[in-house]
């Protein structure tokens, strides 16, 4: 009986790996190739977007918050910016916490009728 498991538990021998070594780990190294252009050099690109956009905040800017307070900057520290989001309404808020600079708009315009709104109204 245990001369079967024995016999059972030998190899054919290590001939073919020598060769074979290499060659299975190449399915690994694209899959690397693969994941590094489709998930960390993007994500290193946003990091490094948002880290700019960070830097460059000065006061007077609009902004949101990452909890979705829009907000202008008034006053900024190495960490801290200082947002006011209503008269005197003040917050202290992590400079990594900006999500976004809100672009300024253009004054608000009145909402114009078309001819067939107009139509629709009558």
């Amino acid at each position: 009986m245990i001369d079967i498991a024995y016999a059972m538990g030998q190899g054919g021998g290590a001939g073919g790996q020598g060769a074979g070594g290499f060659s299975a780990f190449v399915p690994l190294i694209i899959m690397f190739v693969i994941f590094y252009f489709l998930l960390i050099r993007p994500q290193q690109k946003k990091t490094k977007q948002h880290r700019e956009m960070v830097s460059s905040l000065k006061p007077g800017d609009r902004i949101v918050t990452g909890g979705g307070i829009h907000g202008r900057v008034t006053a900024v520290a190495d960490t801290v910016l200082t947002v006011e989001i209503a008269d005197k309404v003040r917050v202290k808020v992590n400079r990594a916490n900006v999500s976004g600079v809100v672009p300024a708009s253009a004054p608000a315009q009145p909402a114009t009728k078309n001819k067939a709104d107009s139509e629709k109204s009558k």
